[in-house]
């Protein structure tokens, strides 16, 4: 709701004589996006709840443009030369170290942490599979419906705002409460947050998304970063774990 406040006049300056165009495909293509992108939140934070970021995160980040590159090669019909499949190997290959490498595998000698990580791999792959969806949808809607990454983006908060509107109605008392503590961070927030990913969008447009998937998960380097310093996770290795 607080990005859809700061961004509409950027919405409505993207919308002006563009909606009357749209048909059914268009607005279901904003509805599945929104749908998927809100699963894709819905999934990430719950693995946080019940595993480490650093485990979680950065598998979800390797995952997703694994398969996003896979679906637009497969069905999309993209080209990628060999130096293009390396170069996805080393996003994915990378990603799978910084988040423990093959003692991800053999996990920790503690049975509690050890499940702790075993859940942290399977909300980590299965946000992938969101993270995939939703970069696939996107890209399409961008490339070759060539719909305004801005409008697929600001739009689909709709769709998100109406998924996510009961739970928070439900506890209204501590929306309010939540809201007074963190007004200040949600600006801020929903001010920034809509940047980076449409740029990605934009880049979508002009590049393969077998090119772009990988390349904007760089971001996962600082959120291992922030994990395993900011936040005193753990991260798995061959010895018992231990702090970073």
């Amino acid at each position: 709701m607080v990005l859809m406040g700061v961004w509409a006049p950027v919405g409505l300056w993207a919308a002006w004589g563009v909606l009357p165009g749209w048909g059914w495909r268009e607005w279901t293509v904003i509805a599945l996006s929104g749908v998927l992108h809100v699963l894709y939140y819905v999934v990430l934070l719950r693995g946080y709840r019940k595993a480490d970021l650093t485990v979680v995160y950065p598998l979800a980040r390797g995952s997703g443009p694994l398969l996003s590159s896979m679906v637009a090669i497969m069905l999309l019909g993209e080209q990628i030369s060999a130096l293009g499949l390396a170069g996805i190997a080393g996003v994915v290959g990378g990603v799978f170290l910084i988040a423990g490498g093959p003692g991800l595998l053999r996990a920790a000698h503690d049975p509690a942490q050890r499940r702790r990580v075993h859940k942290g791999m399977v909300y980590g792959l299965l946000t992938g599979a969101f993270i995939a969806s939703y970069t696939v949808v996107d890209g399409y809607a961008v490339k070759f419906m060539l719909m305004s990454p801005i409008l697929l983006d600001y739009l689909g908060n709709f769709v998100r705002l109406v998924l996510l509107a009961p739970a928070v109605l439900r506890d209204r008392p501590a929306a309010w409460l939540l809201w007074g503590q963190q007004w200040k961070y949600a600006l801020l927030v929903g001010a920034i947050s809509p940047v980076s990913y449409v740029l990605v969008l934009y880049a979508m447009q002009v590049a393969p998304l077998s090119h772009v998937a990988p390349a904007r998960e760089v971001s996962m380097l600082f959120a291992a970063l922030i994990g395993g310093h900011l936040l005193g996770e753990v991260t798995v290795c061959s010895e018992p774990w231990a702090p970073r």
